[in-house]
């Protein structure tokens, strides 16, 4: 940790701005760490040769009581040493000259070697117009330094304050694993009053705000400054590994479902139906009965978002996973951006070093002209590519429903689980009925010619272990599933089986 040095703001730290007033970096490490242990680190501050300049800049100081726009420091949350970059908008609006620039660069390195999570809090207009393009240059390094923290597998939150805008917006301001928001907050990359100068007109409202780049899928929540450290903690819960071996408990071999051969071969058909009962529970469901600290991503990250795949970090017995699931309660199919959802959180897992939970529980993708447009296809063949290759462990759960390649698309997996009644198959019945007789109507006889359940899977050496059926009992069902799941996770390990699963014998 590094020495103590003053912290000056016109507010003092922990107190209470007023409520029209933009939060403050002093704001945002009150709100956020432990009492007490905030320690910031000093900047180095360069004074211009322009004596104008240098002016400005020490009545910036002055006014906001901080030396440069950009302040840094680390303390502890939760007990976690965690380091914080905030903007200052109180300096020059939060600019960014090359004092500050490199005041970032010199945080996320040391933050880096300290393996430490940072979480950034970027106020600001962008590059300090002041310094031009010296300054603007900087842009490269600064994007840089994040990214040698990610690679080292470290995590890198941001939560975007009013307003973020122009370099910073384009640099670390849109490189979190995670991103939230300010309610309210306005985030793009050219703030509208230097659109309008600009182009001669205005910008549509609401297209930057917080709320609206959430529903849209460019950032994941939209957290107050009052919850910031509850959604910071919980996303850190799952991210930085600290596993208490107490809390993972493998099921006892007692618990497990019988040997393949002495589970009855169910009716295809009542699979099917079983499965598209609409109180039968999927993947909220379950992480609701089997997780803790679950923090919510929204969408791709980059404009695109289908909450018919829903994505997640979260504690699974005790250890941190990234989820990916086909959530049923959206009463729909997923699109492309579905798929694009999943890899985001594939690229997620791999760059933590965290296991990968998937849940298969879909009636098949998307059908449509749009589908067709935004590369259905190749976003499946993209999904099958990465998870054949994902260099972390994976556990595949297949809770409902799996047709066609849309459920196939996320199955690869090094242990995988299935509800007793879940099923796969290329086509729903229905449409396989149509090919091969014509007619829908013998959608029960091809269900059971197709060898598509889960228990037949078993015997086939597709699937790991079975899990009962929800029946008239989904609370029990969900948590053996949640035990399961726990043990699957903590005895996974990539491996050959994750593909060689899918080569079986024949009819």
């Amino acid at each position: 940790m590094a020495r103590a040095v003053p912290y000056r703001h016109t507010l003092a730290l922990g107190a209470v701005a007023d409520e029209d007033a933009r939060s403050s970096a002093a704001d945002v490490a009150a709100a956020l760490f432990d009492e007490g242990t905030f320690v910031v680190w000093a900047p180095a501050v360069a004074v211009p040769a322009d004596a104008a300049y240098a002016a400005q800049l020490a009545r910036a100081a002055a006014r906001s009581g901080v030396a440069e726009s950009i302040v840094a420091g680390a303390g502890l949350i939760h007990g976690r040493p965690v380091a914080l970059v905030a903007g200052e908008f109180g300096f020059l609006a939060g600019s960014v000259g090359m004092a500050a620039a490199d005041h970032f660069i010199a945080a996320m390195r040391r933050a880096t070697v300290e393996g430490l999570p940072v979480l950034a809090a970027p106020t600001s207009g962008g590059t300090r117009m002041q310094e031009g393009t010296p300054a603007f240059l900087r842009m490269v390094p600064v994007a840089q330094a994040v990214a040698l923290h990610r690679r080292a597998g470290l995590p890198y939150a941001v939560w975007l304050r009013d307003p973020t805008t122009g370099g910073v917006m384009a640099t670390w301001g849109s490189l979190g694993q995670v991103t939230a928001a300010e309610p309210g907050a306005l985030a793009g990359f050219l703030g509208p009053r230097v659109f309008q100068a600009m182009t001669g007109e205005q910008f549509p409202a609401g297209v930057q705000q917080a709320e609206h780049l959430t529903d849209v899928g460019v950032i994941d929540a939209v957290v107050a400054l009052a919850d910031l450290r509850q959604w910071l903690g919980g996303f850190l819960a799952a991210a930085v590994p600290r596993v208490d071996p107490a809390a993972v408990t493998p099921s006892p071999a007692a618990a497990m479902v019988a040997a393949a051969e002495e589970v009855p071969l169910p009716d295809a058909w009542d699979c099917v139906l079983a499965t598209r009962r609409p109180q039968r529970p999927g993947v909220r469901e379950l992480l609701t009965a089997a997780a803790t600290d679950v923090t919510w991503l929204a969408g791709t990250g980059s404009g695109e978002r289908d909450d018919a795949i829903i994505l997640a970090t979260a504690r699974i017995g005790g250890v941190g996973v990234v989820v990916v699931g086909q959530d049923r309660s959206v009463g729909r199919a997923f699109g492309p951006g579905g798929l694009r959802t999943a890899r985001r959180g594939y690229a997620l897992a791999a760059e933590l070093g965290l296991p990968l939970l998937t849940v298969v529980d879909t009636e098949g993708a998307e059908v449509s002209a749009a589908a067709e447009e935004g590369a259905m296809a190749g976003e499946i063949a993209r999904s099958l590519a990465e998870l054949s290759v994902l260099d972390t462990p994976i556990v595949g759960v297949l809770l409902g429903s799996g047709c066609g390649g849309g459920a196939l698309a996320m199955a690869p997996s090094d242990v995988l689980l299935a509800a007793s009644d879940s099923w796969i198959t290329p086509l729903p019945p229905e449409g396989a009925s149509a090919i091969v007789h014509r007619t829908s109507d013998r959608a029960p006889e091809m269900a059971r010619a197709q060898r598509i359940t889960a228990v037949e899977l078993h015997r086939l050496g597709v699937i790991d272990e079975l899990l009962g059926a929800p029946g008239e009992d989904p609370g029990t069902f969900l948590a053996h599933t949640g035990r399961a799941v726990a043990a699957a996770v903590a005895r996974a390990r990539p491996g050959e089986r994750r593909v060689a699963r899918f080569t079986v014998a024949g009819p």
